[in-house]
């Protein structure tokens, strides 16, 4: 994996979000998942990447590219009742350590990412887990009739 000099307490460099979830993506679509960034859950929460595969097995990955990312953000409690598995994805340098034990862990960069600590298992309520899987198939539809023909109507 690539590091970044520029991951201490700094602010987030700019883009390396964006980047860490596309590590992140690929990832998981090497494990059978399809994936969609910055879902809006039920609950008005904003995901960073949200995974489904063939089974409906939902997980979450909560990107945190600094100390001061992961300081600032203590939302992704609200995440866990909407995913089977809750990861954080962290770049190389991230102190994992600070991370919560009961939380999958994933070192990500740009091109992929390794699972160092399995997500626990749970079971997302049945109900959410329609309405979830429904509202991620619209928007993903949504997404790709845009980048499809970016001037119809929204």
């Amino acid at each position: 994996m690539t590091t970044d000099p520029n991951l201490s307490a700094d602010p987030i460099p700019p883009l390396l979000a964006h980047r860490l979830a596309r590590g992140v993506a690929r990832a998981l679509t090497a494990r059978g998942f399809a994936t969609l960034t910055e879902f809006m859950l039920l609950n008005g929460r904003r995901v960073d990447v949200i995974g489904v595969n063939g089974s409906g097995q939902t997980i979450i990955v909560e990107i945190k590219s600094c100390m001061a990312d992961y300081r600032s953000d203590q939302k992704w409690t609200e995440y866990l009742e909407y995913c089977d598995s809750f990861y954080f994805a962290v770049p190389l340098e991230f102190p994992q350590e600070i991370l919560p034990d009961d939380c999958g862990l994933m070192v990500a960069d740009d091109y992929g990412a390794e699972v160092i600590r399995e997500a626990p298992a749970q079971v997302m309520n049945g109900s959410r887990r329609r309405a979830q899987t429904l509202r991620l198939a619209l928007t993903a539809m949504l997404r790709l009739g845009r980048a499809n023909d970016p001037g119809a109507p929204l």
